[in-house]
């Protein structure tokens, strides 16, 4: 094989995939940074804060200083640690955070000279179910943290993250199975289609009760207020990665609001028709469709926000008493109605 050939046919597709994965990549880790200058700036106005407004015009420099300090600060392992454990435990967290986004659509499929071209590194047929099976590795990298760290506060905040984060994957399964039952498709790109023609076409409305139960368990699922007892400074210190500094911390930090971004961009595209408009006229068309799945998102990450400032921690049974007793019956008993609307005249509800 000549070197010519030989690049056409591996180097080239290699690339090209490569180049694919950092136009994803880069905006999310910019994205990231920026959600905790967001986070930080949001709950401030509502607590009658300023906010981080020293570094940079108004602050904006900030998430800037911090990513720089945690790559300055050493990574310390602890001397009574399983130390191989201890280290991959991050890369467990952040690696499926990261690998979800390949099967997510950021736009419909566009017709240009060279042909068809979905905005998506990977438009499998079971999208939805590689989403399921990708994000539900991570709980293995915060258990592995807990553990490795030979602490007692660690493996106290690892033992409640898993425990929370299997009960309420239950009911995230069992919302999305009455998406799946609606759009009658497993492929992210179908199931928003299947929502176009306007907002009273989106899911929200005849799945609201899975709506609600999907992006509450979400919020569970990231460890994030009021469901954030896996790191209970006032008990617990940090939970399972009290042990942690630098850049093994930060990649935990990266990984939580990876998540959120995700779990946002999800219930936008499965409940809120994606990037579809609300209206279908003009000027609501002229916006393009990737620019209505960001307003989206960013209402979501905003409700992430909202509930941090508002909501006091929940107590531990508490939140298993919520996803067991309430959330997993509610789902229950909605895919029943979903599953008796599909062979009666109410199936246009669901196209």
């Amino acid at each position: 094989m000549t070197w010519a050939s030989w690049t056409f046919a591996y180097a080239l597709p290699v690339a090209w995939i490569t180049l694919q994965i950092v136009a994803v990549v880069a905006p999310l880790m910019l994205a990231v940074a920026y959600l905790t200058f967001a986070e930080r700036k949001v709950i401030g106005y509502m607590q009658m804060r300023v906010g981080p407004n020293r570094v940079g015009p108004r602050g904006w420099l900030q998430p800037i200083a911090d990513g720089l300090k945690l790559l300055v600060k050493e990574s310390i392992l602890p001397a009574q640690s399983n130390k191989g454990v201890f280290v991959i435990a991050p890369l467990l967290s952040i690696g499926p955070a990261l690998l979800a986004w390949a099967v997510i659509p950021f736009g419909p499929t566009y017709q240009t000279p060279i042909g068809e071209i979905t905005p998506v590194l990977a438009d499998i047929d079971v999208s939805l179910l590689f989403l399921l099976a990708v994000t539900s590795i991570g709980i293995y990298g915060v258990i592995m943290a807990g553990w490795a760290a030979n602490s007692k506060y660690a493996i106290l905040g690892s033992m409640r993250a898993g425990a929370q984060m299997i009960s309420y994957e239950i009911a995230m399964g069992f919302a999305l199975i009455g998406v799946i039952m609606a759009a009658n498709s497993l492929n992210i790109g179908e199931i928003v289609a299947a929502q176009d023609g306007g907002f009273w076409n989106w899911y929200w409305l005849p799945l609201l009760p899975l709506f609600v139960v999907f992006f509450i368990s979400g919020v569970a699922e990231t460890n994030r207020l009021p469901f954030d007892v896996a790191e209970g400074e006032s008990e617990i210190v940090a939970g399972f990665h009290v042990e942690y500094a630098g850049m093994t911390f930060a990649l935990f930090f990266l990984a939580e609001y990876a998540n959120m971004i995700l779990v946002s961009m999800i219930t936008a595209l499965l409940f809120l028709g994606g990037w579809h408009a609300p209206i279908p006229v003009a000027p609501f068309t002229w916006i393009p469709g990737p620019v209505w799945l960001l307003l989206k998102t960013a209402l979501f990450l905003l409700f992430f926000l909202w509930l941090r400032a508002t909501f006091p921690r929940f107590r531990y049974d508490q939140i298993m008493r919520l996803g067991w007793k309430v959330f997993i019956p509610v789902t229950l008993v909605w895919i029943a109605v979903v599953g008796v609307a599909n062979l009666t005249p109410l199936r246009p509800l669901f196209h």
